[in-house]
């Protein structure tokens, strides 16, 4: 069982990118740890501190139940393109070990996907 992210076009041949959710779990904690927080501190994920607290442009991802929950519109996933790419070029320029190639991997299909529905025009689902 697991997690997949979609673009919301109704076009089942249309990319995504897919997790075991404890997959999905690591890859958002190395994306936190990036912006510098810790997620298992936010409110949603054990902690208590606010997302008030933090300053991210991949706070829609990052905020958002692991299944399920309201889709993410272009307007909001725009800035989590951008974000995502810089941190997957810092990624990779630190270079690291099998976990972190995946982690790349990972964010470059992601960022496949939220590129295509910006330029649809569609919300990105996740199932």
């Amino acid at each position: 069982m697991g997690l997949v992210l979609f673009p919301g076009d109704g076009d089942n041949s249309s990319p995504d990118v897919s997790w075991s959710y404890s997959g999905f779990a690591a890859f958002r904690r190395r994306l936190a740890e990036t912006e510098g927080f810790v997620l298992s501190e936010m409110w949603g994920f054990g902690g208590k501190r606010p997302w008030s607290d933090v300053s991210t442009a991949l706070e829609p991802l990052l905020d958002h139940p692991d299944d399920g929950g309201d889709d993410l519109s272009p307007a909001e996933c725009a800035p989590v393109l951008v974000r995502l790419e810089a941190i997957t070029d810092q990624w990779a320029r630190e270079g690291g070990g099998q976990l972190l190639q995946q982690h790349i991997e990972d964010a470059r299909q992601l960022a496949g996907v939220l590129r295509l529905r910006i330029e649809k025009d569609v919300p990105l689902a996740f199932l």
